[in-house]
């Protein structure tokens, strides 16, 4: 079964960087911290480093701009300007959603602590040889530590931080998550793939305003379609998905989990020949038209394992969030509202 990764590995860092475990954070004046944190204070009054306003309260910890700063810069480092160029309404979006993020790592490992979750140097070994090979070699990875100011054991200690929760989710999931046959039998008797046909229109990056008179074009679109014109020609025609447009909007024998869920959603609902209506996706608006679905058809003695492991992975995201709610409630965590 698929881990539950909850926390990826970016080319350097881990993602939730190298902070110290400290009850809260101050960024050090001289420091690249410091600077970006004064660089964006006009833009958002809430990051002045010498306020070091606290974001997110628990019964043992607190977390700060400083550290969501520093959390930043360390793993993006010279990227971090891109950061000036926000405004504040965005800019504080990335704030608080990278101090939940952080939290909700703190809480996990004061878990995995108390639950005595170990990790072996071979696992530490394992992600810092990833982290070689996605350096370009582990001469470039220590000169890029080098560079940031960052020793080498410092990593490793926060390599075996994300190890140990990682451990521990896999037993806490191994626990309180179980398979029931009926469960096996509904996914076996359900449809396993998907054919459509769509035509997209996209509203990415666009405002409620804009995004309104690209639906009434669409609507204008459902309406030909519903009227027996050519659905392929339409998509053709109008579509702006560049990887379907020229194949009359076709994609063929996709699996669930694969589009995102209201596409699939409407993939797997829609009867056989039927169009749906306008689908929202965080692409923009869609018309489906099912061209077919088809079954397992091997026995399901062949397939029970997949099936299993498949219900596994699809409860564990509920089981983890059931668990974060817990951890928070018992801390007493706040978020802070500035």
């Amino acid at each position: 079964m698929k881990r539950f990764v909850v926390f990826a590995l970016l080319p350097i860092l881990l993602l939730l960087g190298c902070s110290k475990e400290q009850k809260e954070i101050n960024l050090e004046e001289g420091t690249p911290g410091y600077q970006l944190a004064k660089d964006l204070t006009p833009i958002l009054p809430l990051l002045d480093p010498e306020v070091n306003a606290v974001l997110i309260s628990t019964n043992t910890f607190t977390v700060t701009t400083g550290e969501i700063i520093q959390t930043l810069y360390s793993n993006m480092g010279k990227r971090t300007d891109q950061l000036k160029t926000f405004d504040a309404e965005r800019l504080k979006t990335i704030i608080d959603e990278n101090a939940v993020k952080l939290a909700e790592r703190k809480l996990l490992l004061e878990a995995a602590i108390k639950a005595k979750s170990s990790v072996t140097p071979e696992e530490i070994d394992k992600i810092l040889n990833i982290q070689y090979s996605r350096s370009g070699g582990e001469e470039k990875f220590f000169q890029i530590l080098e560079e940031n100011g960052i020793d080498l054991e410092f990593v490793k200690e926060n390599i075996e931080k994300d190890l140990q929760i990682q451990n521990y989710l896999d037993g806490y999931f191994a626990s309180n998550i179980l398979v029931s046959e009926e469960e096996v039998q509904k996914i076996y008797n359900d449809d396993k793939t998907a054919s459509v046909r769509h035509i997209l229109l996209s509203t990415q990056k666009m405002t409620d305003a804009e995004k309104q008179e690209i639906r009434k074009k669409m609507e204008g679109i459902l309406s030909q379609a519903k009227s027996d014109e050519d659905f392929a020609e339409l998509a053709k025609t109008y579509s702006e998905d560049p990887g379907s447009k020229e194949n009359g909007g076709l994609y063929e024998n996709f699996g669930r989990g694969q589009m995102v869920p209201p596409f699939e959603d409407a993939a797997f609902s829609v009867s056989i020949g039927e169009i749906s209506d306008i689908v929202e996706t965080s692409f923009g608006y869609h018309i489906i038209k099912v061209v077919d679905r088809k079954k397992e058809t091997r026995p399901l003695d062949e397939v029970r394992s997949e099936i299993e492991a498949q219900i596994r992975q699809m409860q564990q995201n509920d089981v983890y969030q059931e668990l974060l709610g817990q951890l928070k409630e018992k801390a007493s965590l706040q978020i802070i509202e500035y």
